[in-house]
């Protein structure tokens, strides 16, 4: 766990001479400089074993891939109907000799002591294409819930990248807050030495003391930062205890394509959002299809055999057997047949109209997610530049500023405007690492 390790500072003598409010903050600091530093060496991981620890532990992979399990099941179930159905039946019963059922049913069986054991057996003859349909709707909406699965592992693999990085990024600001503190510690010192001699203001050295301050406050910032993105990363994993291991980015983002269209058609073929929605669509129309068949006649066959260990009725044979063919022909059913037809029509109508708009999406995010990549890797150059171009300025302000050509003010707007440009370039490099990975998402290529 990260903490902060207090060294003392040489500026107790300047405190009095700060206003009110600077004087609270170094209160509150104790009087002390703050550097960034960790009581135990942190696990190291790489992108690659992040991937792998978060397809191993995350819930959504594992939610996923039930809703795909049972969702074969649903196949199973349809296809069920095409085999006998086979039961077991003991039955026993008694009864008044010689009475009847009188009331309640059209049955005129008679009443009798018995008791028998036999099977009964159902097979499915034909229903003229409902049931093949069924299954074959079944089928495809399995087959669309494994590409869902798909989706939820591109989605975590997303959130990995961007946790790493998002870690990577607060470390090196926490390195650039402390090299900042390094440096302004070393200006203020100077100037309180020179204000000792005589040869400096305490107001150049209130000013140094206000840049030093600046650049604790960075830290802090920082070290918050990194707490946050440490919780960002054990979520990604899908850890149920938060570990703060030690990135490191062993793969350099390669530049980003010159155009997108070539990735968009990629998109359309590999995004198995996409591949999801179209077997959602084709599962739509068997469904329809099945729905359509309800109006079709259905045949099928019974057999039963047995026999009848005990019965008190002489004469009836201790055995019996029979076999039957049913037709089931719908006549009229209160338009249900057909409105369900219609329900499974619009519904279809709707998953036709749902792809489509997904489509617009991918390509909206293809362009978006490209424009954003090619942005940042254009920015990376640029700062470095800023950076050398800073650092040149903060070094030819500090020496004006010891042999008197320039004021405290022109040596603490260098300080300022160097450690802007290290953010600046910190972000630059991790922007565009960032929007490459979500590139890969949106392409379907994030493996």
């Amino acid at each position: 766990m990260p903490n902060l390790v207090a060294s003392p500072a040489p500026w107790n003598a300047a405190r009095r001479l700060l206003p009110a409010a600077l004087r609270s903050l170094a209160i509150a600091f104790g009087g002390v400089s703050l550097t960034y530093a960790q009581t135990n060496p942190p696990t190291t991981l790489t992108l690659a074993q992040a991937t792998v620890l978060a397809l191993k532990n995350h819930p959504q992979i594992a939610a996923a891939q039930n809703l795909e399990y049972a969702a074969n099941q649903k196949v199973i179930e349809q296809r069920a109907a095409y085999y006998p159905a086979i039961f077991g039946e003991i039955t026993g019963t008694q009864g008044y000799d010689n009475s009847r059922i009188g009331a309640g049913d059209l049955s005129a069986s008679r009443l009798f002591n018995r008791q028998g054991d036999g099977l009964q057996i159902n097979q499915f003859v034909t229903d003229f294409g409902r049931t093949k349909n069924l299954v074959s709707s079944s089928r495809l909406q399995a087959q669309a819930a494994s590409q869902a699965t798909l989706a939820t592992r591109y989605g975590v693999l997303l959130a990995v990248n961007q946790a790493f990085y998002e870690v990577l990024q607060a470390q090196a600001f926490i390195n650039v807050a402390n090299e900042t503190i390094k440096a302004r510690q070393t200006v203020f010192d100077q100037v309180s030495a020179m204000a000792k001699a005589q040869l400096k203001s305490q107001l150049d050295v209130s000013f140094a003391q206000v840049n030093l301050s600046e650049a604790q406050l960075l830290l802090i910032r920082s070290q918050d930062t990194l707490k946050r993105a440490y919780a960002d990363l054990s979520r990604s994993l899908g850890e149920d205890q938060q570990t703060e291991y030690q990135p490191v980015d062993d793969a350099a983002s390669p530049p980003a394509p010159p155009s997108p269209d070539t990735l968009i058609d990629q998109a359309i073929r590999d995004r198995p959002e996409l591949a999801q929605y179209r077997l959602q669509l084709e599962a739509a129309r068997k469904f329809e299809l099945a729905e359509r068949d309800l109006q079709h006649p259905v045949v099928s066959a019974i057999a039963v055999g047995g026999a009848m260990p005990y019965i008190n009725e002489a004469g009836v044979p201790k055995e019996y057997d029979g076999v039957g063919v049913n037709v089931s022909i719908p006549i009229f059913t209160g338009h249900l047949y057909q409105a369900r037809q219609s329900e499974a029509h619009f519904e279809m109508l709707v998953q036709t109209e749902q792809l489509r708009n997904l489509k617009q999406q991918v390509e909206r995010d293809v362009r978006a997610s490209w424009a954003a990549a090619a942005t940042a890797y254009q920015r990376m150059p640029v700062t470095e530049e800023l950076v050398k171009e800073a650092r040149l300025a903060f070094n030819l302000a500090q020496g004006r500023y010891q042999i008197g050509l320039a004021s405290i003010v022109e040596v603490t707007q260098a300080q300022l405007n160097l450690t802007q440009a290290e953010i600046e370039n910190v972000s630059a490099i991790y922007d565009y690492k960032n929007t490459y990975a979500a590139l890969q998402y949106t392409i379907g290529a994030l493996r």
